[in-house]
C-alpha cells in the first residue's frame, strides 16, 4: 500500500472512532462510548488491576477484537533492511552509555541502509554524540553534533578526542534560524528520539539545504509550542481530523520499559490522585474533573490525609480533615483498576494515531522530492518509540 493510501485509510479510521480514543478514562467516571457497548464496559469494569497487565483482555466482549484487529492492519509495516555490516559499539565507545540506550543506538545504526554512501555526518540533538562517534567511526566519514547543552557538548568533545573521531561538537539551538550553517547537500543528519518541535524543525531545515540523506526517530510528539497540530504535508493539511496537545500525548502512553519499582510509584500516584478527585467532585459540588499540577514523588512518602489536603491546597480546595480516609484511598484504588482497564480500548488507538504522525512527515518529504522508508528499527520492549524513518533525494 503506497504511504498516501495508508495515510488516508488511518484517517478514515481515526475520525470514524474518535468517540473512542479522544475521552480520557482518568478524567471521567464514565465514558461516552460505554453506552453503546455496555457488555464491553462492565467486562472491562469488572477487571482487577493485575489483569489490566495481562494479555486478557483479548478475550474481551465484542467489538473489542474486531478494533484490535483494524488495528494490526493498518499499523503493520514492511521489514527494513539491516546493513551488511551492523556496526557495534565497541567497549571504549559504549563508555557512560546505559544498556538500553546502547542497545537502540545499535539497533537505529543497523538499519542506515542508504543507497548512497554517505559524505558528512550530522548527529541533531547529539547529547554527548554517541550515535555520532559509532556512526562516523564506522563509515570513517567527518561529523558534526548538534546539542544545545553546553555541559553535554564539552563532555561529548572530550569523548571524540580520546578516541580519535573526527568530530566537531557545537552548541546550538536547533531551533534557531542559523541551524541551517551546520547543514549542506551533502548533511546525513541522523536524529534518535528527537521531540517535537525538535524533529519538526529537522525536516524543514533538510527540505531547505536539500540534504541528500536523513534518518528520524521521532519522540514525544505532543512537545510543542502550538495549541493543535500543525500537518506538515499538504495532503494531510486536508484532513477534518484535528489534534490538540493532550491528543498527542497518546501514542507515548506506554510504560513498557519501567521497572517494578517505577510502575507501583506510578500506581500509588494514579490511585491516589483518582481518590483526590472523587474527594474534590463531594467538596466542590461539580462532577467535572479537576487538572492537577505535577509533584514530586516525596509526596507518595507523606500520610493519605496529608498528601490530599496539600493538593487541594495547590488548587484552592478546602479539604475538611475528618474523612473516612482508608476508605477513600480503597476507592481509589478500585477506580485505578477501572481506568486502567477501560483504558484498554483507548490504547488500541496509540499506535494508529502515531503512524498517522510519522506518515504526515514522509508525505513531506516525499511532496519535497525524497524517496522515503519507514518501519520499527527495534522490538517495541527495547523502545516503544521505534519507528525509523528513512528518507533519501531523488536526484
Amino acid at each position: 500500500m503506497a504511504w498516501a493510501e495508508r495515510f488516508w485509510a488511518l484517517d478514515q479510521w481515526l475520525v470514524q472512532h474518535q468517540n473512542l480514543w479522544r475521552p480520557q478514562p482518568f478524567m471521567h467516571l464514565s465514558l461516552p462510548w460505554e453506552a453503546l457497548y455496555p457488555c464491553l464496559a462492565q467486562w472491562l469494569r469488572q477487571q482487577t488491576l493485575e489483569q489490566a497487565e495481562s494479555l486478557e483482555y483479548l478475550q474481551a466482549p465484542a467489538p473489542f477484537g474486531d478494533w484490535w484487529a483494524q488495528a494490526q492492519a493498518l499499523t503493520a509495516l514492511p521489514s527494513l533492511t539491516q546493513v551488511s555490516a551492523p556496526p557495534r559499539l565497541s567497549a571504549h565507545l559504549s563508555t557512560d552509555i546505559p544498556g538500553r540506550k546502547a542497545q537502540q543506538i545499535e539497533a537505529f545504526a543497523a538499519h542506515l541502509n542508504f543507497t548512497q554512501p554517505v559524505q558528512h555526518w550530522v548527529d541533531w540533538c547529539s547529547g554527548k554524540g554517541h550515535l555520532g562517534r559509532l556512526l562516523a567511526q564506522q563509515a570513517e566519514k567527518p561529523l558534526t553534533c548538534l546539542e544545545y547543552d553546553a555541559e553535554l557538548v564539552a563532555a561529548g568533545a572530550q569523548l571524540s578526542q580520546r578516541w580519535s573521531i573526527s568530530a566537531q561538537h557545537i552548541q546550538q539551538d536547533v531551533l534557531a534560524d542559523d541551524v541551517g550553517l551546520h547543514l549542506s547537500s551533502e548533511s546525513t543528519p541522523v536524529a534518535l528520539h528527537a521531540c517535537g518541535l525538535l524533529h519538526r524543525q529537522l525536516l524543514r531545515q533538510v527540505v531547505r539545504k536539500e540534504c541528500r540523506q536523513m534518518a528520524l526517530a521521532p519522540c514525544c510528539y505532543n512537545r510543542s509550542s502550538e495549541p493543535m497540530y500543525q500537518p506538515l504535508s499538504a495532503q494531510a493539511q486536508k484532513t477534518e481530523l484535528r489534534l490538540s496537545a493532550e491528543d498527542l500525548r497518546l501514542p507515548i502512553r506506554e510504560t513498557v520499559t519501567a521497572g517494578a519499582r517505577v510502575r507501583r510509584q506510578r500506581d500509588q500516584s494514579m490511585a491516589w490522585r483518582l481518590a483526590f478527585d472523587l474527594l474534590q467532585r463531594q467538596i466542590r459540588q461539580s462532577d467535572e474533573y479537576l487538572p492537577m499540577p505535577s509533584v514530586s514523588a516525596q509526596w507518595l512518602h507523606k500520610p493519605f490525609a496529608d498528601y490530599c489536603q496539600d493538593l487541594g491546597a495547590l488548587r484552592g480546595v478546602q479539604v475538611p480533615p475528618q474523612q473516612d480516609w482508608s476508605t477513600l484511598e480503597v476507592q481509589g484504588w478500585r477506580r485505578l483498576a477501572k481506568v486502567r482497564n477501560l483504558e484498554r480500548v483507548r490504547n488500541l488507538f496509540r499506535r494508529p494515531l502515531e503512524l498517522w504522525l510519522v506518515l504526515d512527515q514522509v508525505l513531506f518529504l516525499e511532496e519535497q522530492g525524497y524517496r522515503v522508508q519507514l518501519g520499527a528499527f527495534c522490538a517495541p520492549e527495547l523502545t516503544p518509540r521505534n519507528l525509523l524513518l528513512l528518507a533519501e533525494r531523488i536526484s
